[in-house]
């Protein structure tokens, strides 16, 4: 959609009567029904009396298009201006220019990102060449006129306000790469951008191009299907194996078969293999030329998917961050506007009132924009009172919107080395459903240890990581988690401490999206919203002091006032029942993010008793099978 768009002729004329800015407003209320912000009014009034000034003197012909706020299809995001033309050759041209009023920045060590004060604090930001690379990127991958109209884009980002200081951060040699892509004018350069924008349209007949890009279908180009596929194969973390690969397949063909609205439910606890078959569906899906996104409410998760996906080829990796989206961003996207959104960790998704989401029910807008919703969940991993992701209310509200329901059940465990045994111990033990595994799991297939202190978890956890495997700390929201603003933005403050063995460790750094790839990130400890729906191969849980267990009753409970997270237990002060029951889920889901291991640490020493105790029938049974196998092979000699 395009909030703006005019000749440049016209462009000019607005500029020099100052109609310009309520032109762009009261086109952004038209068009996206909400006033436009203070902030933006000022951007527009500032950096459009710059790029009339480019425009006018770069002498490109009247009829040249100019786009202003084009919001990317898909996405939140919008391309701040667009000139669309023809060159001396005849070819039709499009030019993305990114706009920023900054004055100053500083480089940092992290790839294509820098640091700029905005919004009245410095800001971690993607370099503006970078920013405007990856919104042409996105139009090349999913806009189909690009693809098909032959239109040939190219993009720039102009600092109209910045000095060129020397030496000058923005252009530090780690992101020579990314301006040779996409080149970066400072304010000294008005000339040169002027010249850029000659040479791609100046020839003009442009206002053409402006309808073919707006109007465009979304669908992913050949080229994208070409990219993603390479990503997936010889990829060992996506592999299909078994009910994996039925319920795959059970995915494409519906998906691809859209006669009518349809809602799927794929469930499964830990380890059955969720993710890896959600994301399988997205690479299949895209082959199938559908327009499709993989959706999860996780920020860390969705970067650790990408992350896993690429791989080696860190370079492609924004191409692939374009087809992932968290769950709040469709509450006002048109109906049936996706043709798939696949959805993992829906037990996540949100209602009215959660954090940074405008919208009713996250279900709903999920439902109501795509053809076809596929919802990948688990309801006993629930873990806040806001999480409302349920199968019944994914059923209730897929009838609402008269969308056909299809379930799905993955049964067979992928995780803990296929230990199902010690999942179903688990729940057994922590009192959250009986099972036949009252008396322990095959012990030969997964490592479980109860140890005395939370420093020799650390320490087993750093001698797993030393020979090879994925390991990581993890621990119950028992500790308060110091803000970034009182000096914590990446993980500065010893957090979670335990005076009785002398053990501090930060919680993960909030800056540290990669926390559970990054090697720092064996030296923080990560939380459930860390690392829901990842694994390792090793993990080392404490279990603070916020689950307890009562001798008397003989009950495992929650204590309100040592359960950190408040929205975690926001509302539930009187209803410990049901705090318990979201406690017990979260420490569920950290132990079972290993797939060979788990060392575990218990602060509460009645709930450490309790396990000890459950342990000990454990070992009672392993010691009688050993003693009936001796005696069976006398009696058979």
């Amino acid at each position: 959609m395009i909030i703006y768009s005019s000749s440049a002729l016209e462009f000019r004329e607005k500029v020099d009567s100052n109609l310009l800015t309520i032109s762009i407003e009261e086109a952004f209320i038209r068009k996206m029904g909400m006033r436009p912000s203070r902030g933006e009014i000022r951007a527009w009034n500032n950096s459009m009396q710059f790029m009339e000034r480019v425009i006018r003197n770069s002498g490109i012909a009247d009829d040249c298009g100019i786009m202003i706020e084009y919001n990317i299809p898909a996405t939140s995001k919008r391309v701040d201006f667009i000139v669309t033309g023809q060159d001396d050759a005849g070819n039709n041209n499009c030019i993305i220019v990114e706009l920023k009023q900054w004055d100053s920045a500083q480089a940092t060590d992290r790839e294509d990102v820098v640091l700029a004060y905005v919004g009245g604090k410095e800001r971690e930001m993607t370099h503006p060449s970078y920013q405007a690379w990856s919104y042409r990127q996105h139009l090349e991958d999913m806009n189909e006129a690009i693809q098909s109209q032959n239109i040939h884009s190219y993009s720039c980002s102009y600092l109209h306000n910045y000095r060129t200081p020397q030496p000058d951060p923005l252009q530090n040699q780690q992101y020579h790469s990314i301006i040779k892509k996409s080149p970066l004018f400072l304010s000294e350069d008005t000339i040169k951008l002027q010249e850029f924008i000659h040479k791609h349209t100046g020839k003009g007949n442009g206002i053409n191009l402006l309808y073919l890009i707006e109007n465009g279908k979304i669908r992913p180009s050949k080229k994208l299907i070409e990219h993603i596929d390479g990503l997936f194969k010889g990829n060992s973390e996506f592999i299909l194996l078994d009910e994996q690969k039925i319920a795959y397949e059970s995915i494409i063909s519906e998906a691809t078969e859209i006669t009518n609205k349809k809602t799927l439910i794929v469930k499964g606890g830990p380890g059955t293999g969720k993710s890896v078959i959600s994301m399988n569906a997205l690479g299949g899906l895209l082959k199938k030329k559908l327009n499709v996104k993989f959706v999860a409410p996780n920020a860390s998760f969705r970067t650790a998917m990408v992350e896993t996906l690429v791989k080696q080829q860190t370079k492609n990796k924004s191409r692939a961050r374009g087809l992932f989206a968290g769950s709040g961003q469709f509450y006002n996207s048109p109906a049936d506007f996706f043709d798939v959104l696949v959805v993992d960790e829906a037990h996540r998704l949100k209602g009215k009132g959660a954090y940074m989401y405008q919208g009713v029910n996250q279900i709903e807008d999920i439902i109501k924009s795509s053809k076809v919703n596929v919802f990948f969940i688990d309801d006993n991993q629930r873990i806040r009172p806001d999480d409302i992701g349920t199968v019944e209310e994914i059923k209730r509200i897929a009838e609402i919107n008269h969308s056909q329901v299809f379930e799905y059940t993955l049964s067979a465990q992928f995780r803990c080395s296929g230990a199902e045994g010690f999942l179903n111990w688990i729940d057994h033990i922590f009192q959250i459903r009986e099972t036949g595994n009252f008396d322990g799991w095959d012990q030969d297939a997964f490592q479980f240890l109860l140890m005395d202190d939370p420093n020799s978890v650390y320490e087993l956890i750093k001698e797993k990581v030393s020979e090879g495997y994925k390991a990581r700390m993890l621990a119950g929201y028992a500790w308060e988690w110091t803000n970034a603003k009182d000096g914590n933005p990446n993980g500065e403050i010893e957090d979670v401490v335990i005076l009785e063995h002398d053990f501090k460790m930060p919680w993960n750094g909030r800056s540290l999206s990669t926390w559970a790839l990054d090697e720092r990130g064996l030296e923080q400890i990560g939380c459930v919203h860390t690392s829901q729906g990842l694994e390792f191969d090793y993990v080392g849980v404490i279990i603070g002091n916020d689950l307890k267990y009562d001798p008397q009753s003989m009950r495992i409970y929650a204590d309100f006032e040592e359960y950190k997270d408040k929205q975690g237990k926001k509302g539930l002060k009187n209803d410990n029942d049901q705090l318990t029951k979201l406690i017990k889920n979260i420490y569920k889901v950290l132990i079972s993010r290993g797939m060979k291991g788990c060392f575990l640490y218990c602060r509460n020493p009645e709930l450490r008793n309790y396990i000890i105790g459950q342990l000990g029938k454990v070992i009672l049974l392993e010691t009688t099978k050993e003693y009936d196998a001796v005696v069976s092979s006398y009696t058979e000699q």
